[in-house]
């Protein structure tokens, strides 16, 4: 054993020393270092510094939702912002210092609390009074705060850098709105051209639905239009796929058995005195100190709400919905305000419960005490709202420390201590809003799951199939046949795509897809997503990143230069016919239609367009009472005669200046889009996420 295997045993000893001696960039460097992340203007992001972005702008999501929980979507976004900020800062900021821009910090302050507010601060619920008005007091109270706490400091320099960033932005892109001049005499034709209107007499000659045998498209023709237009077949990869999906989904059975634990547990549920190990036990749910108001319960079921504010004693009936069932049963119920504001006295280390009794009777005693009992003894020195020291603010039951819960039913003017994960806190509530009437619910969930024998059963008809398609396209387009289930066809699947069908959050698909062993003609084996999709996936066509090949875009090639074509040669008829007969009836007759009228024509941009713009130039520019044409449109050839061409006075030297700035306001939209293709931005995140 020592002969025959003494080469991969010194291997794999000598690996794993060299896993705990060698720095892991060396590591990297030995197996070959994993691609970057994305690169912009030949810097790559590894995929170390993209989390690190990632983490920071995790921490300002949990900042302002107030919550660590995210959904799929919230790291989506999360992750976008990560991104957009590694372009700012190796693309965006670049390109505005070449241009001469730049924001200072005196600009930066007029904007956070000068004479012109940046919407981001000015529109921020951190910065409104009560009154619902923007407090520059507010945004100085967060400043000398931010200074001795790091988690508000982080949150401040986000918002400064974002205020920052945004004047950047907007001063960049005043650039192409604002540098569009429109010489005097442009301008003046303009003018004229928009306020013209005209009426005609025309005849429409449609190119039909037909194909003209007469036209024909060569191979020469084909292969010279793709030399000559590279840039029209860029293409990302992609992959045309077909996939089954088994769903697995609780059986009858499955229901009877949640909904028969259900009932078990409801004499229990309406009769505990401790619901909160009763749920952590026997529900979906775990007890929640919320107050609710009318209304707030339709979220769970209109049912439970319906129940819980009919004044009603005891437990609701069982109630389902979607896959879950649910009761509920009110604890409490008291008239509580949606904000109360408060104040506090932070005490830290030993002997501090004790120290917050003793300031507590203090504040008690004498209200009028509390700021100079904050100063003198007060762990929280940065607590300033409205320009008091020890000053909170307002609170809600969805902006609330955690521990401070009990402030919602606090008495008003009262101070008394609580004990939250940063120490003991003497507290007290200084005014709220009306209160209102609320309950305090305990709701017992049970969610239909599927048993492992369900589960087994969508499983095995998962694996019948994919024994049938043995890993090959056409093994899979047999199983199909065979087993009567339905494929879903799913083309130009990008490695962004995480959707398929009503799935979503299913990469895992994606990357069997875009597998270096995945090829055209391939099948997999079983795909699960979320614990309760199987997926059995072949791959019918693979398009490789960069100009799409001659073979995959032939066919849209030929049927442009059919179209042009076609177009050409029925307007070179039509010529041909006027040269003998050019009155507007006889081409009429000669193409089985008739002449109508148009009028009041507007040639003004401002106006919506009733004509084909190759017609509207034809028209503007012809002679009236002449028969013109043919004019080759996108609908059809035109022939017509202008009857009428006359100058008004409602298109002004405004209007045409106003268009030619959202013309360029329009053009700015693409800065982001050109800025990314000349830094050769390379985005590679769908591969890791």
């Amino acid at each position: 054993m020592r002969n025959k295997f003494g080469v991969a045993i010194s291997v794999i000893i000598a690996l794993s020393l060299l896993y705990f001696i060698a720095p892991m960039d060396d590591l990297m460097n030995l197996f070959g270092r994993p691609e970057n992340v994305g690169e912009i203007n030949g810097t790559g992001i590894s995929y170390e510094d993209f989390t690190t972005e990632v983490g920071t702008f995790t921490t300002i999501n949990e900042i302002t939702t107030g919550s660590s929980a995210q959904t799929e979507q919230a790291h989506q976004q999360i992750r976008n912002a990560a991104w957009q900020s590694l372009l700012d800062r190796f693309m965006f900021f670049k390109n505005c210092e070449a241009a001469g821009i730049k924001v200072g910090d005196a600009e930066v302050a007029d904007l956070i609390a000068g004479n012109h507010l940046s919407p981001i601060i000015e529109q921020n619920p951190l910065f409104l009074a009560e009154d619902g008005t923007f407090s520059v007091e507010k945004v100085r109270e967060i400043n000398r705060q931010a200074e001795s706490d790091e988690t508000l400091k982080l949150y401040w320099n986000y918002l400064k850098q974002t205020v920052r960033t945004q004047q950047f932005y907007a001063k960049y892109g005043s650039l192409f709105a604002y540098s569009t001049v429109e010489s005097p005499l442009s301008l003046k034709k303009a003018v004229e051209d928009g306020n013209t209107t005209a009426d005609i007499e025309l005849v429409t000659i449609p190119y039909g639905y037909v194909r003209d045998t007469t036209v024909n498209v060569s191979k020469s023709e084909i292969k010279a239009y793709y030399k000559a237009h590279q840039d029209e077949f860029k293409q990302k990869a992609s992959r045309d796929i077909e996939y089954v999906v088994f769903e697995v989904k609780p059986s009858d059975s499955d229901i009877a058995f949640t909904e028969k634990a259900m009932d078990e547990a409801l004499d229990e549920f309406a009769s505990t005195d401790n619901l909160k190990n009763f749920l952590l036990k026997n529900s979906d749910r775990s007890l929640s100190n919320r107050w609710y108001k009318k209304g707030e319960l339709n979220t769970v079921s209109s049912e439970i709400d319906k129940f819980v504010f009919s004044g009603k004693k005891g437990i609701s009936p069982v109630v389902k919905e979607g896959d879950s069932f649910f009761s509920a049963r009110v604890i409490a119920s008291a008239n509580v305000p949606d904000s109360v504001y408060v104040k506090h006295i932070l005490l830290q280390g030993a002997g501090a419960a004790k120290k917050a009794d003793s300031l507590a009777a203090v504040a008690t005693k004498n209200p009028g005490r509390f700021v100079e009992l904050v100063l003198n003894y007060s762990a929280d020195q940065g607590s300033a709202a409205d320009g008091a020291l020890g000053n909170i603010g307002w609170m809600t039951q969805s902006y609330m420390i955690p521990g401070f819960e009990s402030v919602m039913t606090a008495k008003v003017g009262k101070p008394y201590v609580i004990k939250t994960q940063y120490g003991s806190h003497v507290v007290v509530v200084t005014k709220t809003t009306k209160p209102i009437a609320k309950k305090q619910v305990a709701i017992l969930e049970k969610s239909v799951l599927a048993s492992k024998e369900t589960f087994n059963g969508f499983y095995n008809e998962a694996n019948k199939f994919a024994t049938i398609a043995g890993g090959t396209l056409e093994g899979y387009l047999k199983a199909v046949d065979s087993l009567g289930v339905y494929s879903h066809k799913q083309n130009h699947v990008l490695e962004s795509t995480s959707t398929f069908g009503s799935v979503d959050q299913a990469k895992e698909v994606t990357r069997w897809v875009f597998d270096n062993k995945t090829k055209k003609g391939k099948a997999s084996g079983i795909i699960t997503v979320n614990n309760n999709f199987f997926f059995v996936a072949a791959v019918k066509e693979v398009r490789k990143d960069g100009v799409a090949e001659l073979s995959e875009v032939a066919s849209q090639i030929q049927s442009k230069l059919y179209t042009e074509k076609r177009n050409a040669h029925k307007a070179a008829q039509v010529a041909e016919f006027m040269a003998e007969n050019p009155t507007l009836e006889a081409v009429a007759e000669a193409n089985g239609t008739t002449v109508s009228t148009r009028t009041d024509i507007s040639f003004s941009p401002m106006s919506a367009g009733v004509v084909e713009p190759a017609l509207l130039g034809a028209i503007l520019n012809s002679e009236i009472g002449a028969v013109s044409g043919p004019v080759e449109g996108q609908n059809a050839v035109y022939v017509f005669k202008t009857t009428r061409r006359e100058a008004g006075q409602f298109y002004t030297e405004d209007d045409a200046k106003n268009y030619a700035t959202q013309k360029a306001q329009y053009s700015s939209q693409m800065i982001m889009p050109v800025m990314q293709e000349a830094a050769n931005v390379v985005d590679n995140r769908a591969r890791y996420y």
